[in-house]
């Protein structure tokens, strides 16, 4: 009796440590990344606008708690598709990244869907001294003559550089001064800003990267930066005074002159005692 419950004993343990391995071989399964987690990244530095080679890929386990959202599986599919963004070694690629499948490489497949690529010509003033860097916001002034007055104003906001020279690469630690910026724009922005720069002169005004506020303003003039107004808008020179019309003279009124009465012819009446004087 005792031994038949000894050996019950015995299988109970059996069975419940063989439980505890699988349920621990099971949990330490679920924590080793498997083949299914395994994602493409890239395999070395690669700047947008380059097309992907097998060289450029490769697969690396990730966890599967922390898989990026996007990632891709298979990098066979991958090659030959050209990115629109810089990634860096052992960064995960996503679709995101990618410009659309048939793109082919180069400045044109990093141009939004609905804008345009338009060159300016810089120097080290005009280029920000050569911090304009692909990736950068600019705003763009012009300086011209209106209505025979100079002014600055600004034309075009928020412009994305695509370019500068010929290098669409994003480098920010050392600027680089270039003769020419390449700018996204939509095809109205690119007909304004090429009357802009046949009418005057163009500066660009670096912005920050996530300030969306507009820069509405009037534009500058002389008066404006000197505090004192245009020559045609000066008021009109104060008119002499005018003088007073002398009063008039007056005349004094003539005074009227009774004339003199002429002499009558007077005789004398004597009528008894009494003498009387009658004049004709």
């Amino acid at each position: 009796m005792k031994n038949r419950r000894a050996l019950l004993m015995m299988a109970l343990a059996i069975v419940f440590g063989l439980a505890a391995v699988a349920l621990a071989s099971r949990w330490l399964l679920r924590q080793t990344p498997g083949a299914s987690n395994k994602i493409v990244v890239a395999a070395l530095d690669v700047n947008l606008g380059q097309r992907l080679t097998p060289e450029m890929l490769k697969q690396i386990d990730w966890p599967a708690e922390t898989l990026p959202r996007g990632a891709l599986r298979d990098g066979s599919k991958l090659v030959g598709r050209v990115l629109k963004t810089s990634v860096l070694r052992d960064e995960p690629l996503s679709e995101a990244k990618l410009a659309p499948a048939g793109t082919l490489g180069g400045l044109s497949a990093l141009i939004a869907e609905g804008k345009r690529a338009i060159t300016v010509r810089v120097n080290d003033v005009v280029g920000v001294a050569g911090f304009a860097l692909p990736g950068n916001f600019v705003d763009i002034i012009v300086n011209t003559q209106s209505n025979e007055r100079a002014i600055s104003k600004i034309v075009l906001e928020r412009i994305l550089v695509l370019a500068v020279a010929q290098e669409v690469g994003r480098d920010e630690t050392k600027p680089r001064v270039v003769n020419a910026v390449t700018l996204e724009v939509t095809p109205a922005q690119a007909e304004n800003l090429d009357l802009a720069r046949s009418v005057g002169s163009l500066s660009l005004v670096l912005r920050n990267q996530v300030d969306p506020r507009p820069g509405t303003t009037e534009g500058a003039t002389k008066g404006t930066l000197l505090g004192a107004r245009e020559p045609h808008e000066q008021p009109a020179a104060a008119s002499a005074p005018v003088a007073e019309a002398p009063a008039p003279v007056t005349q004094p009124k003539p005074r009227l002159q009774v004339a003199a009465a002429a002499p009558r012819a007077c005789i004398g009446v004597i009528s008894g005692v009494q003498r009387t004087q009658e004049c004709l």
